[in-house]
């Protein structure tokens, strides 16, 4: 009686067979729910990369059949004149557009975050609106700014200065083209430093301020350590963007009637755009598109390690 008073009742195995089944279920749920993203990145993003490595080795006129030639496109582009002077355009408009334009964006980004602003959403649309503006409206208004006859040049005249070629001359097509550049993203970059500067705790100035810290040195022992993660994510982005430039450019230079081939604006997109569907040498031009991705790659390496050495050297002083 005691033996079966104190026996329980026996439970069942759990079904490990339909746990498992259950499992996978879920999963093969949650896969396909994300899988149009990676289908639609696969069509779109990946077997373009990847097409164009493959048609780099290729001589085609998109409508013949495919030649394979080896290393010979890279060789016709690389010592191709009009290719390095697209690529040193490149640098140079980007340096003279982004420089500046991360300078400027953080200045308006401080101004934004200032207590004393009383208009400061008002601000930040006005500052925004270029972005989501159409490039190819923002060129044609700047190419009547920057005409022979255009505002800047009145401007200039009126200060007792000389006319500078904004549309022919090589130093003036890229103080325009950049102008532009800088115009476009400086408000862009200005919100993601404005995002940064409000995650500063309000303390760290409250404290520096009772050590006497005037407001040039909080901006420079202060903000700028804590905003390094957001410049190093605008450099970056700005970078990349400077090495696709290709908008701007050619609706600029083709208000001449010449396209984008003119040496004094040609930029590495537009050296490609014009080799593919001027020129009909999509070898080549998928060459090209295989070397600027290889510069971009640099670029971004060189930034992430210059900034990354920046921040060693600057904790290493503070500490």
């Amino acid at each position: 009686m005691a033996d079966t008073a104190t026996a329980q009742p026996v439970q069942p195995m759990p079904n490990k067979k339909r746990f498992w089944n259950e499992t996978r279920r879920s999963r093969a749920t949650a896969y396909a729910f994300i899988s149009p993203f990676f289908i639609l990145f696969a069509i779109f993003g990946l077997y373009p990369i990847l097409f164009t490595f493959y048609l780099s080795f290729y001589k085609w006129d998109a409508l013949g059949p495919m030649k394979y030639v080896g290393f010979k496109n890279y060789h016709l582009v690389t010592s191709d004149p009009t290719f390095w002077i697209s690529f040193s355009n490149t640098l140079i408009m980007g340096l003279m557009g982004t420089v500046p334009q991360l300078i400027v964006a953080l200045l308006v980004a401080v101004m934004l975050n200032s207590a004393l602003n009383k208009f400061k959403n008002t601000f930040r649309i006005l500052y925004f609106m270029p972005n989501i503006t159409s490039i190819v409206a923002v060129t044609l208004v700047f190419s009547t700014m920057f005409g022979n006859n255009g505002m800047v040049n009145w401007l200039l005249n009126g200060m007792g200065l000389e006319s500078v070629p904004f549309n022919s001359g090589w130093w003036g097509v890229k103080i325009a083209i950049s102008t532009m550049v800088m115009w476009r993203w400086m408000g862009y970059n200005a919100i993601i430093f404005l995002s940064g500067l409000q995650s500063i705790p309000t303390d760290v100035y409250e404290a520096a301020r009772i050590d006497g810290a005037n407001r040039g040195q909080q901006l420079l022992y202060i903000t700028l350590p804590l905003l390094r993660p957001f410049i190093l994510f605008v450099t970056l982005v700005s970078t990349i963007g400077a090495l696709q430039l290709f908008t701007e450019p050619y609706v600029y230079l083709g208000q001449s009637g010449t396209g984008s081939t003119r040496q004094e604006g040609v930029t590495m997109v537009t050296y490609l755009y014009n080799e593919a569907f001027g020129n009909g040498f999509f070898g080549t031009a998928a060459a090209t598109a295989v070397l600027l991705f290889i510069a971009t790659i640099l670029f971004s390496v060189l930034n992430m390690v210059l900034s990354s050495r920046m921040g060693g050297d600057t904790g290493g002083k503070r500490a």
